[in-house]
């Protein structure tokens, strides 16, 4: 038993389905119904149904909403139309990350701010210190919301035989509001699994309805097991691993996210220097596991903060922090794994992205 956990408004659909229940930033969630690799290969051949209602969901309203969200994060929110939606990221004053977040323009005045949810008290505090003084009003809804995430080649296609919307018109990084199975829900084409697919926003009383009509389609449920495998093999970061409060978002490669605007500590990011890189790292034997030191010539040169075997490349493969002067792709490196310096070669992610093999 799991006690003092929170439960997600699927809870009961969990057990009902047999999933291993772990704790998971507080939340009682499935590690994985039947197997983590079944699961992860559904993902990438069909289509898989995750309960990611743990995470936290922010409102941002009021006339100086623009503003504040062009301040506060990395992206320019300002790229967005009433409809659309964007990868971002919350700094800090040393430039470090606060979290990364997708950011969704619901109105002229309103967004809302998916965040992770091991951050969701100090994303709100951060926010909420950041906001004083400005024409904006902030919302934490994190518990008025389910979030269920659909992914898959197929996701578009179950997801179509349950609303009368045309969905082969929403392109990716949409958001809108439709009737799914007579529930109102808020849908948006985005995702941490490298597959097509939609993450579905409902009221906790309707995401069982929702849930269920999904599994009865024949999608198969996944666990936080192969979220995480597939979230590596698209090369996507996790909070607390790849990214943290000290982690200049400049030496990752995902540097494309800073945009050329006035933005919360942007003197102290430009100020800093990029001793390592995160990269990413494949090996033909050994499975890197998150600590295992990446070496050069036997002498240390990073450290592996993500690591598994990808059940679709049948490899090694790994994100990690290297040395500058060896992040360069294609260097030949090694991951200590149980005290052998086995090979490994420097890659860019994604490692698999829309089921296709780099």
């Amino acid at each position: 038993m799991l006690v003092g956990m929170k439960r997600t408004p699927l809870y009961d659909e969990h057990l009902k389905l047999g999933g291993r229940m772990v704790d998971f930033a507080g939340w009682a969630l499935p590690v994985q119904y039947t197997s983590i690799t079944k699961e992860h290969l559904a993902v990438r051949e069909d289509v898989g149904l995750f309960d990611v209602s743990h995470m936290g969901e922010f409102f941002v309203r009021g006339p100086g909403a623009l503003d504040f969200l062009r301040w506060a994060t990395l992206n320019d929110p300002a790229r967005l139309k009433v409809g659309r939606a964007q990868y971002s990221m919350l700094s800090n004053d040393r430039g470090g990350v606060v979290d990364d977040i997708y950011v969704y323009r619901t109105g002229v005045e309103e967004y809302l701010v998916v965040v992770n949810a091991a951050n969701v008290a100090k994303d709100w505090a951060h926010l909420s210190r950041l906001a004083e003084g400005r024409e904006v009003e902030l919302e934490d809804a994190s518990y008025a919301w389910a979030l269920m995430a659909l992914q898959g080649p197929r996701a578009e296609e179950v997801l179509q035989a349950l609303t009368d919307t045309d969905l082969a018109g929403v392109r990716k990084n949409a958001t809108l509001t439709l009737t799914v199975v007579g529930v109102p829900v808020r849908i948006a084409r985005t995702g941490y699994t490298g597959e097509d697919g939609f993450e579905i926003f409902t009221t906790p009383e309707d995401a069982p309805a929702v849930w269920r009509a999904l599994i009865e389609a024949g999608v198969t449920p996944a666990g936080l097991g192969a979220r995480d495998t597939l979230r590596l093999e698209a090369g996507f970061p996790l909070y607390g691993h790849e990214l943290t409060d000290a982690t200049n978002p400049r030496c990752t490669p995902l540097a494309w996210v800073i945009k050329d605007k006035p933005y919360y500590g942007r003197e102290a990011m430009e100020a800093a220097t990029c001793d390592e890189r995160l990269v990413g790292l494949v090996m033909e034997r050994g499975i890197p596991r998150e600590g295992y030191p990446v070496l050069s010539g036997g002498a240390p040169a990073g450290r592996v903060t993500s690591g598994t075997q990808s059940p679709l490349l049948k490899k090694g493969i790994a994100l990690g922090w290297v040395r500058e002067d060896l992040a360069e792709e294609g260097a030949e490196l090694d991951v200590e794994v149980r005290g052998r310096a086995l090979p490994a070669r420097v890659v860019r992610p994604p490692f698999v992205l829309l089921g296709k093999k780099k």
